[in-house]
């Protein structure tokens, strides 16, 4: 697979010093640059592939191994989908996705770890109620939560994606399977949430956990809080729960595009110039037609940044069956009573490795690494 032409380092390398200039970048944010703008460079250091067939020989630069660097998510997701892969259920499996109204989205801009977390705890309490109650399912369930937090224009939007599969085990020990083409009522999964979510909200204001700052410092008030309340009380949320995915094989391609991926990939920006930077994207309410934008550079990368998790927070987490403690005895019962054998692993190579370390020169020969000394050539001897 060829490189994109161009890539998020070059917007920081091109306008990331007037962005520090204009100030406000946090530390956080500025580790982040400082990371992918050295990302497979030789700043990082590196090593030497060489065939031990032909003469073939080329440098492999080190990776930063930051979450939010476009380059450094295809071995993660590759190592993580090998495990996923034995999770596989022969069943039907649903997408459903979790959104907030924009009142709540801007608090939790300025309050990530705990907004977030209570996305997270409030998605996940709605899925395993409605789905224990014996008039929708009966059952419990095990699911996939994956935190995005950006639009396709790279504005904030928080929403959860969560990957469930169609059935979970009775409380007698048995099988219990949703109806085909049919998971659990929308309206009620979205009252549930709503009400589950402001109600961890409430808590966490009354436990002194939130911060106002800027055009919400009106919500340190109580009676302004309690408004801001009442409204979300009224307010729809809307939780879409789109048709099945056509098998586990399908199922794995979905999870392998959304469990590490960043606020924007490389692939979608098509120029940086002086002009700023222009990307394409989709319009969800044109029926995901493709549109390009352009922006400034310094806005790119503010929008970019928007997107930086605190540190140690889990985008990605697993419930019910799928919880860590018990997953493999109630995955092995769920398998019995489906009468289903262990998945098969799945080929997950990361992009821009080459599969099995074959060469792609000759095609005979194997990679091998080799120290920087290896080369000798001018140019790389300068690169290290």
């Amino acid at each position: 697979m060829d490189r994109p032409t161009h890539e998020v380092a070059d917007v920081i390398e091109r306008f990331g010093a007037e962005l520090l200039r204009q100030g406000g970048v946090t530390p956080a944010r500025r580790r982040v640059m400082r990371a992918v703008a050295a990302c497979r460079t030789a700043s990082l250091g590196g090593h030497v592939e060489a065939c031990d067939s032909c003469d073939y020989r080329r440098i492999a630069y080190n990776s930063c191994r930051n979450r939010h660097c476009p380059k450094c998510q295809g071995s993660r997701q590759a190592q993580w989908l090998e495990g996923r892969a034995r999770d596989l259920l022969p069943v039907e499996y649903f997408h459903v996705v979790f959104t907030v109204p924009e009142e709540v989205a801007a608090i939790a801009l300025q309050n990530k770890r705990v907004m977030y977390g209570i996305l997270f705890a409030a998605s996940a309490a709605t899925l395993r109620t409605i789905a224990a109650d014996p008039r929708h399912l009966g059952a419990e369930i095990g699911f996939v939560s994956v935190l995005h937090t950006w639009s396709q224009t790279l504005q904030h939007h928080p929403h959860v994606h969560c990957v469930v599969p169609g059935g979970g085990l009775a409380p007698d020990g048995s099988w219990v399977a949703c109806r085909p083409g049919f998971f659990l009522p929308v309206r009620v999964l979205g009252a549930m949430f709503r009400g589950q979510f402001v109600t961890m909200l409430r808590a966490a204001y009354e436990r002194g956990e939130l911060e106002f700052q800027g055009n919400l410092s009106r919500l340190r008030r109580r009676a302004s809080f309690a408004s801001l309340l009442d409204r979300l009380r009224e307010t729809s949320w809307v939780v879409y729960s789109k048709p099945p995915f056509g098998g586990p094989v399908q199922v794995l391609k979905y999870l392998a595009r959304y469990t590490h991926r960043v606020a924007i990939g490389n692939r979608r920006i098509l120029a940086v110039d002086g002009s700023g930077v222009t990307f394409r994207w989709r319009d969800r309410a044109a029926g995901d037609r493709p549109r390009t934008m352009q922006l400034p550079g310094v806005e790119f990368l503010r929008r970019f940044l928007l997107h930086v998790l605190p540190r140690g927070f889990q985008r990605l987490r697993h419930y019910g069956l799928l919880g860590n403690r018990m997953r493999e005895s109630k995955l092995a019962m769920c398998r019995l009573l489906l009468g289903a054998e262990m998945p098969a692993p799945v080929d997950t190579v990361a992009p821009f490795e080459v599969a099995d370390g074959r060469c792609p020169e000759c095609q005979v020969g194997r990679l091998v690494r080799q120290p920087w000394s290896a080369m000798r050539t001018p140019e790389v001897a300068d690169s290290s």
